[in-house]
């Protein structure tokens, strides 16, 4: 009797256990042939292909996380960033600024840091500044808003960096934000957050079973832990694209006063709208009066986060943190916004 409870005991388990992403993809998915059969396969295919974009980066990330859970080196480079702390929140800014990551695209390289050692605050500091410019996206905007407009831009995401990560630096120091990453997910999903103890790197993992079998289990709990989030947002974001037109989102934000820049940081946050392509339609917004300040609003916020990007990082870390992502996102945008119109006038 006490080997069949404990059988009935496991299969309830599993049953609970029932990958939840799995069974809401395949929710919206019977939902969108029943109600809207014709519109399925462009969803499909639309998520595939921005997965397929995406997949440069996350097979990068979780390489890197691998190989350095694999060799040992992931305690190398937690030493690189620890010592000097108001240091790193400004070098991971700087250098967030002149990364092409978008804010999807971003995710697994933060999983991968996260999952190193590295400590939050430059973490979020670089979480913040890479999706907001980079060098191809400073050209364009100069090239389409103007050069006073794209400066202000890469300002605005070194500034972003540097207030997530000074604050997140401070939070840390009153014993909050010690462990960032959800629970399970630093045991198989994106490795712990916790500095490794001093030994030697073994960098030619592949002469050592052990260390292959380490990288191979590391690779492919990563892959599918951070694959399946990013491929449900990229459905979910589908669906934006299909029954949200743009058109309607940028009717929104025309108008005067502080009240447009307040409405382009809500409706940026979580706009799919990607950053080149926001930008002609700014531009045309700005030529029909709209102000500049609520255009770096909507561009800052939209750089920042949008669904796909949340609902990954949701997966990824714990509450605390998720919250004060989007707090960054939006305080940082509006604000930004009022000073660039201050400025641009």
């Amino acid at each position: 009797m006490t080997a069949l409870n404990m059988q009935l005991r496991r299969i309830g388990t599993s049953v609970l256990h029932v990958d939840r992403v799995l069974l809401a993809a395949i929710a919206v998915l019977t939902t969108v042939y029943i109600f809207d059969p014709v519109q399925l396969v462009p969803s499909m295919t639309f998520t595939v292909s921005a997965f397929v974009e995406t997949a440069p980066f996350l097979v990068l990330s979780i390489g890197i996380a691998a190989y350095a859970t694999a060799t040992g080196a992931d305690n190398l480079i937690s030493r690189a960033f620890t010592g000097r702390p108001v240091r790193m929140v400004f070098t991971a800014a700087a250098f967030g600024a002149l990364s092409p990551f978008c804010s999807c695209g971003v995710i697994p390289l933060i999983a991968a840091l996260l999952a190193m050692g590295v400590p939050l605050a430059p973490v979020m500091a670089f979480w913040l500044a890479s999706p907001v410019i980079d060098p191809a996206m400073f050209v364009l905007t100069m090239g389409t808003l103007g050069t006073d407009f794209a400066v202000i831009k890469m300002i605005s995401a070194i500034a972003l960096g540097l207030m997530g990560g000074f604050v997140t630096m401070w939070l840390y120091a009153q014993g909050f934000l010690t462990e960032p990453l959800r629970e399970g997910v630093g045991n198989g999903g994106c490795g712990g957050a916790k500095v490794r103890s001093h030994k030697a790197v073994f960098w030619k993992f592949w002469q050592d079973g052990e260390r292959i079998t380490k990288f191979r289990t590391s690779a492919v709990s990563n892959m599918l832990f951070l694959g399946k989030w990013l491929a449900f947002a990229f459905l979910l974001e589908s669906m934006m694209v299909a029954y949200v037109p743009a058109e309607s989102i940028s009717g929104l934000l025309g108008g005067d006063g502080i009240g447009p820049i307040a409405i382009a940081t809500l409706v940026g946050v979580p706009a799919y709208l990607n950053g080149y392509a926001a930008l002609p339609i700014m531009e045309g917004l700005i030529g029909q009066g709209m102000q500049s300040g609520a255009a770096m609003a909507f561009l800052v916020a939209g750089g920042v986060s949008s669904i796909p990007a949340a609902i990954a990082v949701f997966a990824l870390v714990k509450k605390p943190v998720f919250v004060l992502y989007l707090a960054y996102a939006l305080v940082g945008s509006f604000v930004i916004g009022v000073l660039s119109q201050l400025w641009l006038g």
